[in-house]
């Protein structure tokens, strides 16, 4: 990492100071994947620290019952992983609001499962809206943010996007592909008055974790957690946040360190195996609602993935796209 980036983490507001200074309240913040849990808790601080704040989700109506509940938030379809879908989208904020200050990609899938059960159906899902959807919507808010001199673009990686884990291997590639994509859009348009910062965070108390014990991998938090690390980044503008914030600099400590030999061991101990071992029936709900969203990501061609009564299938039977 570059030293102004070190410092960035080390210094809070170092690099915002060499930046167009945006404040929360009256800025206009556009929130993907905002219907739900993460992304919700994101849009819900954003209009509680005053700005106006546009959720965009596949799933329109929940989209609309979740902005109606929170002042200042408004809504609209948006699928990430369609280019016109996201010029109409931002269209729609520009011309309703005249800029867009802060971008919070947050919108995501997580299928886990073992790598050979995987689908070339939700190894596309897993890539369209992960890395694709993150890409499309740095594309469509660029232009405008670049032309007012300023702006802010938060990526949702993960700790997955740094600590490999079985169970997650397609999901790896698309966060380490996140992550590395968040800090090279830093690097391109460091001096334009425009910053990008990644936030990977732990496991998170969401639905989208339901029959999935990652805890004895990974520390847990809560969307509140990952909300507060992502308003926080306005005013400091780090180049990477983890959440909880200490995983981050001892994960690197030990990846530079630690024998691969001490961390298998450590991996056998900790259960690193958890993301193959799901609780179905815990997580049949989940898959249940976000079937639907499947099967149009299918239908409109996005991936090729079988649609059966209504849902993707794969080679495994399941199908399982995440809302943050």
């Amino acid at each position: 990492m570059r030293l102004s980036e070190m410092l960035s983490e080390l210094v809070p507001g170092s690099y915002a100071r060499s930046n167009p200074r945006i404040e929360p309240p009256g800025a206009v913040v556009v929130v993907t994947g905002g219907a739900r849990g993460i992304g919700a808790e994101i849009a819900r601080q954003f209009a509680e620290a005053e700005a106006t704040v546009w959720i965009g989700d596949v799933d329109a109506d929940v989209a609309a019952d979740t902005a109606g509940v929170i002042d200042g938030a408004r809504s609209a379809v948006l699928d990430v992983t369609d280019a016109v879908s996201w010029r109409e989208f931002v269209s729609k904020v520009l011309d309703e609001c005249g800029r867009i200050d802060i971008l919070v990609n947050n919108a995501g899938v997580m299928p886990v499962g073992a790598f050979l059960e995987e689908s070339e159906a939700t190894a596309d899902l897993i890539l369209d809206v992960n890395v694709r959807g993150m890409l499309n919507g740095m594309r469509a808010v660029l232009p405008s943010m670049l032309g007012e001199g300023r702006g802010h673009i938060v990526n949702i990686a993960s700790m997955a996007g740094m600590l490999p884990l079985p169970g997650m291997v397609s999901y790896n590639a698309s966060k380490f592909a996140a992550y590395g994509a968040s800090l090279a859009a830093r690097r391109e348009y460091d001096g334009t008055g425009v910053t990008v910062s990644a936030i990977l965070p732990a496991a998170v108390r969401t639905e989208l974790a339901s029959g999935a014990d990652l805890g004895g991998v990974l520390p847990t938090v809560d969307p509140q957690d990952v909300a507060r690390a992502v308003v926080r980044t306005v005013r400091t503008r780090a180049a990477r946040t983890s959440v909880p914030g200490w995983v981050l600099p001892g994960w690197s400590i030990a990846d530079l360190f630690v024998p691969e030999s001490v961390e298998r061991v450590a991996r056998t101990l900790a259960g690193h195996g958890q993301a193959l071992a799901l609780d179905a029936a815990e997580r049949s709900a989940y898959l249940a609602r976000i079937a639907r969203q499947a099967s149009d990501h299918a239908a409109g061609g996005h991936s090729g993935g079988t649609v059966v009564d209504g849902a993707v299938v794969d080679s495994a039977g399941t199908s399982e796209v995440r809302a943050r």
